[in-house]
């Protein structure tokens, strides 16, 4: 395994480019948590909160797709530089919001717009690896070190915004997540990733973009429901560190989560698997309904620990697995649509997630919270076995077409 890495990160800007990803998706650790425990202290309630970061990524879908046409159609230099002056300013409005007791449609509003001019950098990330690399065993290796990575944000992000708000309170904790915002446009734009995007303007494009191939709608599918997962976790850990007058342990909880999933992404990069990706993403995805259903059961804070743990080990397989699916099922002409899309269906999972999230914690209690997680996790596996016939693990025209 060790040499597996190391001969593929000995590849050209392989390394760089990792350590780019790594620096520039720092935000998508810790706006959400730090934005959902500030609202939660000046709304005083987590349903009110859940809603108005769930407006936030709700808006961050419909904008994605949008996004992701113009940048295969004329590059990401442009997109970039306007969601790099209109988000940070967006979720400068939420903060002042908040702070100055303004009506809840205002919050909502700069929520929306915090959305809609969200930066593409996490979707461009992903996409940079179809352009890089034309076999799918590459890919398949590099969007696991990739989810690795996603998972050393989502470790480090909560903790740093944990001890802020131990520390400094939750508006501190909040305007900290802004700076980041803006410190990973400038990391990224600033760096070779990309040189790598190319535009095929010449290329045959269809009104509904990747949307007409159906086996993608299948991927998507199961995308939005296990995130909507996510969302639910990204709620619950919170509520059960509040439950338990511990608060801080919220952060704590997912960073051990995403801790088991860089742990579960490493191993699962470095192996070799005979079955079709379609049955390992299957797979991961029954191996995490296991340890949610155990959140539901034991709420003892070490147990609930190492369930946490274990919840994240198949995380980043699962994120990898679906990756390579949509660099695979995605045309070429539609390489990074394909992705906001993927990112689409991620933050409607997210945001349905942490809206139900909040109800359910606020009128149900946690345990109902992981319980429903394991439930829809436990059907995306079933509709991936179900849902994806067995030819669509032949290679996809685009997956051989040069990088």
């Amino acid at each position: 395994m060790k040499q597996r890495y190391l001969s593929f990160l000995r590849q050209p800007d392989v390394a760089s480019l990792l350590l780019v990803a790594l620096f520039a998706r720092m935000p998508i650790g810790m706006v959400g948590f730090s934005m959902l425990m500030f609202l939660r202290e000046s709304l005083g309630a987590f349903d009110l909160a859940g809603s108005a970061v769930g407006i936030g990524f709700v808006a961050m879908a419909i904008g994605a797709p949008i996004q992701g046409r113009l940048i295969d159609r004329y590059g990401p230099r442009s997109v970039l530089r306007i969601t790099g002056i209109v988000q940070p300013l967006a979720l400068a409005g939420i903060l002042a919001a908040a702070e100055f007791a303004w009506p809840f449609a205002v919050l909502a509003a700069c929520s929306a717009v915090s959305g809609l001019f969200a930066s593409p950098i996490t979707t461009l990330t992903r996409t940079l690896w179809r352009h890089r690399f034309s076999q799918e065993e590459d890919r398949r290796v590099a969007f696991a070190l990739d989810a690795v990575a996603i998972e050393v944000n989502f470790t480090l992000g909560p903790a740093i915004v944990a001890g802020i708000l131990a520390t400094l309170g939750a508006a501190v904790a909040f305007a900290t997540s802004i700076a980041v915002v803006v410190a990973s446009f400038l990391i990224f734009v600033s760096s070779r990733a990309l040189d790598y995007f190319k535009v095929e303007p010449q290329a045959g494009r269809h009104l509904l973009g990747p949307l007409t191939e159906p086996r993608l709608w299948v991927v998507f599918i199961t995308i939005a429901g296990v995130t909507t997962s996510f969302g639910l976790l990204e709620v619950g850990y919170p509520a059960f560190a509040t439950w338990l007058a511990m608060p801080a342990l919220g952060g704590v909880l997912l960073a051990i989560n995403s801790l088991g999933s860089a742990v579960g992404g490493t191993l699962y990069g470095g192996l070799h698997f005979r079955a079709p990706i379609e049955r390992q993403y299957a797979f991961a995805l029954g191996l995490m309904s296991l340890p949610l259903v155990a959140h539901a059961v034991f709420l003892q804070p070490i147990a609930f620990a190492i369930t946490a743990f274990l919840a994240g080990a198949a995380i980043a397989p699962s994120i990898a697995a679906q990756n390579v699916l949509v660099s695979r099922l995605a045309p070429p002409q539609y390489a990074t649509e394909a992705f906001t899309w993927s990112s689409c269906f991620i933050l409607l999972g997210l945001g349905a997630g942490m809206a139900l999230g909040g109800a359910l914690v606020e009128h149900l209690g946690v345990r109902a919270n992981f319980a429903a997680g394991a439930l829809v996790v436990a059907c995306m596996s079933l509709f991936i076995v179900f849902g994806l016939a067995p030819s669509s693990s032949r290679t996809h025209p685009a997956s051989r077409a040069a990088p």
